[in-house]
């Protein structure tokens, strides 16, 4: 699978990198339902072997566990370890609900338990998950992170789901490595103004949730939806519920008819829409099963010419 650097950094990634947000399971408010470790490991390990060199997790996911389920694929794996990216800056409580706290105590100490159950010595891409209302503390935390990056705790620094107001002040202080926003056919809020200034900058961008968390797969009829588990964050998310739900569809049928003319699925078609735009570095597919990166795996190779992407799209 073809490399690009990421940023300023010495980091030269897959197009596609493995989203762990799945993963970690239930028992929490963002959570996907239920979800097999060993399944899990299985298609970490698959997504290795088609050349996707990097994992994107957070503590957040699962509440630790998405880490433990990496840190035991890389145990396990035989090859070249993949690079690790993860996060900070979100606390939980017993019922599994998150909050978010940027102080330097729970920054220092979320970092600590990564390595541990990563099982690694440092941490690759290192990423302020949310920042908070008052933009001294997104500042303050930049510092923090960028202390633990000259400690040799982690290698790069980032950020996710910054503005270009929050990017130009940490900016001033450090360089930023990545950023992290959501982008895919149904939301493209980050084009007018997050990406250029990226691009700009120099500044790599993983984008989550390309496939809309599976809405653009092609997979997902309303059948499926409204046999989602309880448990499942999507059964409350507005994009999964008319009125937007048949808009979305539309889309769906647009781009499962482009990938049929290729041989792929509507969900490789919306990964290589993502890809396609200059400024992205990577996206990030959430993956719960070894079958579901097989065909998706083709979409870094994917091209369309741009009346192509602007018939899928609908513009």
């Amino acid at each position: 699978m073809k490399r690009r650097r990421l940023g300023r950094s010495d980091l030269h990634i897959s197009k596609l990198g493995f989203g762990a947000w799945a993963i970690g399971g239930n028992g929490w408010e963002w959570g996907w339902g239920a979800q097999g470790d060993a399944q899990s490991v299985r298609a970490l390990h698959r997504a290795f072997e088609l050349g996707i060199n990097w994992v994107d997790t957070a503590p957040a996911y699962g509440m630790g566990h998405s880490e433990e389920v990496v840190g035991r694929a890389l145990r396990e794996w035989p090859g070249e370890r993949p690079l690790v990216f993860t996060k900070c800056g979100l606390k939980w409580n017993e019922a599994g609900q998150l909050d978010r706290d940027l102080s330097p105590e729970r920054l220092r100490q979320e970092c600590d338990d990564s390595l541990r159950r990563l099982g690694v010595e440092t941490i690759d891409l290192y990423q302020i998950h949310w920042p908070t209302d008052d933009p001294m503390e997104a500042e303050l935390a930049w510092r923090v992170v960028n202390d633990l990056r000259r400690e040799g705790k982690v290698r790069h620094v980032g950020v996710s789901n910054f503005d270009t107001g929050l990017l130009r002040r940490i900016d001033a202080h450090a360089a930023v490595t990545s950023l992290q926003p959501p982008y895919s056919l149904i939301n493209r809020a980050i084009e007018s103004a997050i990406l250029p200034y990226c691009q700009h900058h120099d500044i790599g961008v993983l984008v989550y949730s390309p496939m809309a968390s599976g809405l653009l797969s092609g997979q997902m009829t309303r059948d499926r939806i409204a046999a989602l588990p309880a448990d499942d964050w999507r059964k409350q998310s507005e994009d999964f519920r008319e009125p937007k739900l048949g808009e979305h569809l539309k889309r769906v049928d647009r781009l499962a008819a482009a990938g049929a003319e290729r041989g792929v699925p509507a969900g490789s078609m919306a990964l290589a829409w993502t890809l396609r735009n200059p400024a992205v570095t990577g996206a990030i597919v959430g993956i719960r099963r070894p079958d579901q990166i097989e065909d998706l795996a083709t979409a870094s190779d994917l091209e369309c010419s741009p009346a192509e992407w602007a018939e899928i799209a609908g513009v």
